[in-house]
């Protein structure tokens, strides 16, 4: 049936562009990695890229027909999770030492 290949070849095209535009956009959120104020912005933008990468990895996928590549987005999105909890952790205990050194600054203050 020549109208079933054509129709799965415009599908497969159809997942391709819209993997292209997912990894487009990714590379917009670059510029918010760059540029964030902050450090939370920082990993929003960065949580960001790897749910991009995955999305796109995904499409890229079902376009392709590529078991692995499922994989690899299932791996990523693991990765990204513990991203996650690392940058939490670190953010905790970067602002419990902010408080303390606030703390012993105040106190100094208070001895003079």
């Amino acid at each position: 049936m020549p109208g079933r290949c054509s129709r799965a070849r415009a599908m497969a095209d159809f997942l391709l562009s819209a993997s292209a535009f997912v990894v487009l956009m990714v590379a917009l959120g670059l510029v918010r990695v760059a540029r964030g104020p902050g450090r939370a912005e920082r990993m929003m933008a960065a949580q960001l890229l790897g749910t991009g990468a995955i999305g796109a990895l995904l499409l890229f996928g079902a376009a392709s027909g590529e078991s692995a590549v499922f994989d690899v987005a299932l791996t990523l999105a693991l990765l990204s999770a513990f991203a996650s909890i690392a940058f939490v952790k670190f953010a905790l205990r970067q602002d419990v030492a902010d408080a303390d050194d606030a703390a012993d600054d105040a106190a100094k203050e208070g001895v003079r």
